[in-house]
């Protein structure tokens, strides 16, 4: 009787506690690699969006004029009532 409750000893992947943490810690490492990605997009836009306001401030620049037009936002350039000048609370849930 003895011989069996020796033979039948619990292996290190057998306990829960094992499990749980190599679950946990691929987790993390997953976690790692997406935040990481998100990032590197994010720097993006943000590049992106910096060269595309440059670029717009440089033919406002060129134009002569720091005023905008009549009927036109000076933050945006848009029209003044229209989509554009409104930003993300006028698009609604997507």
């Amino acid at each position: 009787m003895t011989d069996l409750a020796v033979s039948h000893g619990q292996g290190i992947l057998d306990q829960p506690g094992t499990i749980a943490f190599l679950v946990i810690f691929g987790m993390g490492v997953i976690l790692f690699f997406v935040f990481r990605s998100m990032a590197k997009h994010l720097r993006k836009i943000q590049m992106a969006a910096r060269a595309e306001a440059e670029a717009a401030a440089a033919t406002s620049g060129a134009a002569g004029s720091d005023e905008p037009e009549s009927g036109q936002d000076a933050v945006t350039g848009a029209e003044a009532g229209t989509a554009a000048d409104t930003g993300w609370a006028s698009q609604g849930p997507r």
